[in-house]
């Protein structure tokens, strides 16, 4: 199931540019502990399946919260333009080559990180298993997606952490 659209290409399409134009997400892990941890994080892509990918150290405190529960919120806001959406996912850190080469910006990314052979450099998947942005024209909460129980179930056997898995 990870390889398979869990929404259609018009929701992907709508996600997608939600996500990509505002660029920047809060990540809140750990959410259900008080107080929840929240992060800024830079938006890399949606890619054809829906997922949104990130780059992260695999030292971050948000690694380690995804390692021991891989449940997750995106908080995007963009007030100017009035878009604004929450994506409530599930998140898989990926390491390997072929994939960090995909996302690593060195002009971005080389504040954060010692080059692409960095080896704290992990890449974070978010699965989407609900998403809702703000319709401005109607002035109300929309769902976009809502992903059921039995999928949610299939995106759970892949492990947390793939260590030089490149998908």
């Amino acid at each position: 199931m990870s390889g398979d659209k869990l929404f259609n290409e018009k929701t992907i399409a709508e996600l997608k540019e939600l996500a990509e134009s505002i660029r920047f997400a809060i990540m809140g892990t750990k959410l259900k502990s008080l107080p929840p941890h929240f992060i800024p994080m830079t938006t890399k892509e949606v890619d054809e399946n829906g997922s949104i990918w990130f780059l992260s150290s695999e030292k971050s405190t948000h690694n380690q919260n995804i390692i021991e529960d891989n449940n997750l919120q995106l908080i995007y806001s963009n007030p100017e333009d009035m878009k604004f959406l929450t994506v409530y996912g599930q998140a898989i850190i990926y390491k390997g080559s072929v994939i960090l080469e995909r996302f690593y910006d060195s002009k971005v990314d080389g504040i954060w990180f010692n080059g692409i052979g960095d080896p704290d450099l992990t890449a974070i998947k978010v699965v989407p298993t609900e998403v809702h942005y703000w319709d401005k024209t109607k002035g109300e909460l929309i769902n976009l997606l809502k992903v059921g129980k039995e999928s949610i179930a299939a995106i759970q056997p892949e492990p947390t952490f793939k260590e030089n898995f490149n998908p």
